[in-house]
């Protein structure tokens, strides 16, 4: 048998998978990981240690991962009449459904496999994190604002940070995970009205279409309470004058993307949403050197 032809199939399969998973654009899971680790320096006042900064920043890529994988399946027969979601692998039929929740399952059983070395407060609201994953493709069918279920999905690990270091989850905790969701609603609605036409032709709902002519104000308001709720939330604890900087320059991003998005053009919409990450980014520098130097 000629072990080629197998190694060129296999080859092309982990290509397909890595498509599914969105492998090539880490946006994603970076708009995950920054508000996560974040919160797990403010819970250690510092350095987590390697376990910790391991676990959480595996586990957030795994889950976002899965989330892709239960997202294609769930949208499939939406994402094939939108022209930026049409060469999907589940879509197009190039990744089976059965073949794609496999993919998703494994990835999450990883990941808790993860959640499984920190402590039973942090695996018992694991199990809540993946409700929500799970509710979220379909929230887009009867919520009329289903990026505050997403908000709630990709906020999940802030709480699950204290959990791990503290044993419990202080006010600080659900404060941050509020301010997070703000800042969800504030990015998801820039990727919301790339599509807004798409979706509407499709009937389905977002915040975009909600929010109507208001959407560049809600925007604006959006990521205003986010940072307003951050820093007001964290001025006690990360201090300094790197902590003052990073709120600066995060709010010179803010108006940046307003910039982007006024003109409401799917092209200015999108690359707003792409740069996101580079705001969480902003404000873990600010608040991961604030401790180093406090320490």
């Amino acid at each position: 048998m000629n072990p080629v032809p197998f190694r060129l199939s296999l080859k092309s399969r982990l290509a397909l998978y890595l498509d599914l998973i969105r492998w090539n654009r880490p946006a994603g899971w970076l708009l995950l990981l920054w508000p996560t680790l974040s919160a797990l320096w403010v819970a250690s006042s510092g350095f987590p240690g390697w376990h910790l900064l391991s676990v959480f920043t595996l586990g957030t890529i795994l889950m976002r991962s899965a989330g892709c994988c239960i997202n294609d399946v769930a949208d499939r027969d939406f994402d094939r009449h939108v022209k930026r979601t049409a060469m999907r692998p589940v879509t197009t039929g190039a990744v089976s459904v059965k073949e794609a929740l496999a993919v998703g399952a494994v990835l999450a059983l990883l990941a808790f496999g993860l959640v499984l070395s920190t402590n039973a407060i942090t695996i018992g609201m694991s199990g809540a994190a993946l409700a929500v994953t799970l509710a979220y493709p379909y929230a887009k069918r009867y919520v009329a604002m289903p990026q505050a279920v997403l908000g709630v999905a990709f906020g999940m690990g802030i709480p699950m940070a204290f959990a791990a270091v503290l044993g419990e989850v202080p006010r600080l905790a659900w404060l941050l995970m509020l301010g997070n969701l703000f800042w969800v609603l504030a990015y998801d609605t820039e990727y919301a009205m790339v599509d807004r036409d798409d979706d509407i032709r499709l009937g389905m709902k977002t915040s975009a279409i909600t929010l109507g002519h208001f959407d560049l104000a809600a925007v604006l308001f959006f990521y205003l309470a986010y940072l307003l709720i951050w820093g007001l939330a964290l001025m006690p604890y990360a201090r300094g004058a790197l902590f003052n900087v990073a709120f600066a320059l995060a709010f010179g991003q803010v108006a940046w993307h307003y910039a982007l998005i006024r003109s409401r053009s799917r092209g200015g919409c999108f690359k707003a949403f792409r740069l996101n990450h580079w705001l969480g980014f902003t404000l873990f520098v600010g608040i991961a050197g604030s401790y180093a130097v406090q320490g």
